[in-house]
């Protein structure tokens, strides 16, 4: 192995160590959290040394470059997960090619979205992206939760969209435990009337032990595996 492929070694094992540890502090098996490594501003060669590894979940931030990185890796069994803010001009772009979009945050998108998924002739996994951020706030992209009924509903009403469950990030300067007990309620609520949209994915490289320890089945990580990210090109 290279150096950088034993580099993303060690730390992918560090990185599933702290997962399992977590999965046993919050009594549940490991087989309930999966793992999506980011892969924003990282080289495909990067990719690759994942997908060695056992890898198969891929997250990306970007439109243009996650297209162009899923055209180079190609050839490797990935499951993409599109992360990123979308913007409603990209949307039927981006499902010509996420196998998963998380940060559906408003009704816009889902058109997009679908008309991308019907051209490529496959379904694509979705994910409501919603705000934990309080009222007011400036805050990350995510809908209101008194919202999410609605945009769950047009989701299940397009065709070429699966709703899948939530999608979250803990806001800045807050202790991630407490914006995850709002999203473990708020989760409940979904479910009550989705019953199918069972999936969390929250927690990244700093609170992903917070994130499981309040029902999330996946974790986005990227730093903690890949290494500081390398300077915009």
């Amino acid at each position: 192995m290279t150096q950088r492929a034993d580099e993303i070694a060690a730390n992918l094992s560090a990185v599933r160590r702290r997962i399992a540890d977590a999965c046993r502090e919050a009594d549940r098996g490991e087989d309930e959290v999966a793992l999506t490594v980011v892969t924003k501003f990282f080289p495909a060669s990067d990719v690759r040394i994942l997908a060695d590894l056992g890898v198969r979940d891929v997250g990306e931030n970007r439109h243009q470059e996650a297209a162009a990185k899923v055209a180079e890796c190609a050839d490797l069994p990935l499951v993409w997960h599109f992360i990123g803010g979308l913007q409603s001009n990209k949307a039927a772009a981006v499902a010509s090619y996420a196998d998963v979009v998380e940060s559906l945050d408003r009704a816009k998108l889902v058109a997009g979205l679908q008309r991308g998924a019907h051209d490529r002739g496959h379904e694509v996994d979705v994910l409501l992206q919603v705000s934990l951020d309080p009222p007011g706030a400036e805050h990350r992209s995510g809908a209101d939760p008194a919202d999410l009924a609605g945009l769950a509903d047009a989701v299940e009403a397009s065709g070429a969209l699966r709703l899948r469950g939530l999608m979250a990030v803990a806001p800045l300067g807050e202790d991630p435990a407490a914006a995850f007990t709002r999203l473990a309620a708020i989760r409940s609520e979904l479910l009550r009337t989705h019953p199918g949209a069972t999936e969390l994915s929250a927690g990244m490289s700093g609170d992903l032990e917070a994130a499981i320890g309040h029902g999330a089945t996946r974790v986005r990580v990227g730093s903690a595996v890949l290494g500081p990210r390398p300077p915009v090109q």
